[in-house]
């Protein structure tokens, strides 16, 4: 038994009504069980109650037992002083007020129907994978439509976040947001966080300035992340380092201590040397880059918009200093999709809330373009029948797994209710 159990029943009003008493055998009358509201001190806001012919409005407190109010210390709290009833699965102590009065307490496990307890048992029981993994495919697929388009933008909304703290490093610069992010997500898992460091560490105003030379930029992000070798440096190499040592003094540059970037277990074509030269390349080739991402709308747009490759020295090198052969190394369609998934849709996400626009449909038509992404998550939720035509769908099912099964949020989920309610 969880208090999050006992709050659905509250909330949804999962229990008789008719002849409710408190244990001390008062007439309860529920006349507004309160608002819900999530957030610190009681559990339910403004409710408003009948005890004895006597009306009372203030809060409510659940509890499994009634000694939990003082095992959580509320009795200290003055948040507590309006709650007019205490709530408890079972009632093992009487709980006074500040000034020794008693507070009123329904025991709920006499009102609860056997079905909802049964229901509750049944979806909480421990399973292999997620609680409602052998039901979830019987849930009404319009429950389940609606439900995974609502994960989506709350996993958008959370992407968000940083953007808007971002937005306040860097003085509400776009530019330097998106160069932040970008950073990131170049950096993949292993290397974004470093990326992004060395990102912040370089004012966007010097990415404006030097951006006329790829070479400059590719000095700065290379000699930031101390990526020159020590020695046996070819002369492209010993150009860069000499522009680093220019501009680093030039712009008062303060290098940074940062953890060495990692070519481990990476795809050469994922090693930070490429990554990184192709963002020097693409902020080189495209001045308001982030004038262009926030008006684009269709994928085809953006896949244009990322045909970079890189600069001449990395088309036959992967590291300084080691010759191979010459190919080409431009962004696949799978890395820009995850820079559209990472980056781009929550970057358009976070400028339109901040304009005051909508922009929601927008954002879905966008990564419904993009083809489902394959991971352990979306290949589980398939195997119990709950399949994904694009990354809009796989986005909804990483929110759900991460943020609601892996924290048993049952009861706060739209497919728990409802099994709850079979």
């Amino acid at each position: 038994m969880k208090e999050d159990f006992l709050h659905y029943v509250w909330q949804y009003k999962k229990f008789d009504f008719s002849n409710l008493t408190t244990v001390a055998g008062e007439l309860l009358t529920i006349t507004n069980s309160g608002s819900y509201l999530q957030q610190a001190g009681p559990d339910f806001f403004n409710a408003q109650i009948v005890i004895d012919n006597q009306k009372w409005a203030g809060n409510i407190e659940i509890h499994i037992k009634s000694s939990d109010w003082y095992l959580h210390h509320h009795e200290k709290d003055s948040n507590y002083d309006s709650v007019v009833l205490h709530v408890v699965w079972e009632h093992d102590s009487p709980i006074f007020r500040k000034d020794n009065t008693e507070i009123p307490t329904l025991e709920l496990k006499k009102f609860v129907p056997n079905d909802i307890l049964e229901n509750y048992n049944s979806l909480t029981s421990p399973k292999s994978w997620i609680n409602c993994e052998n039901q979830i495919a019987t849930v009404d697929n319009f429950i389940v439509t609606n439900w995974r388009e609502r994960l989506f933008f709350e996993r958008l909304e959370r992407k968000a976040i940083p953007i808007a703290q971002f937005l306040l490093d860097t003085e509400n610069d776009w530019e330097a947001v998106l160069f932040c992010v970008l950073a990131k997500n170049f950096g993949l898992n292993t290397n974004g966080e470093i990326f992004l460091k060395i990102a912040k560490s370089i004012p966007f105003s010097v990415v404006r300035k030097e951006s006329f030379e790829v070479e400059n930029l590719e000095s700065v992000l290379f000699g930031m992340a101390d990526l020159f070798p020590v020695e046996v440096q070819d002369n492209y190499t010993k150009a860069l380092k000499s522009r680093f040592e220019y501009i680093s003094q030039k712009h008062q540059l303060k290098k940074i201590i940062v953890e060495p970037v990692q070519f481990f277990k990476h795809r050469p074509d994922n090693f930070p040397t490429i990554r990184l030269a192709q963002l020097a390349l693409l902020y080189h080739k495209e001045q308001n880059l982030f004038s262009k991402i926030i008006a684009a709308t269709t994928l085809n747009e953006l896949y244009q918009l990322f045909e970079i490759s890189t600069s001449d020295y990395w088309c036959s090198h992967y590291q300084f200093d080691k010759v191979s052969p010459k190919r080409q190394k431009r962004f696949s369609k799978s890395f820009i999709d995850l820079l559209v998934l990472n980056t781009i849709a929550p970057l358009q996400f976070a400028y339109a809330k901040s304009q005051g626009k909508e922009l929601a449909e927008a954002v879905v038509e966008l990564l419904r373009e993009i083809a489902a992404e394959k991971n352990v998550i979306v290949e589980k939720f398939s195997n119990f029948g709950i399949k994904s035509k694009n990354a809009f769908e796989t986005q909804s099912l990483l929110q759900l797994k991460n943020e609601y099964c892996n924290r048993g949020k049952c009861l706060q989920c739209a497919v728990g209710i409802q099994l709850l309610k079979a």
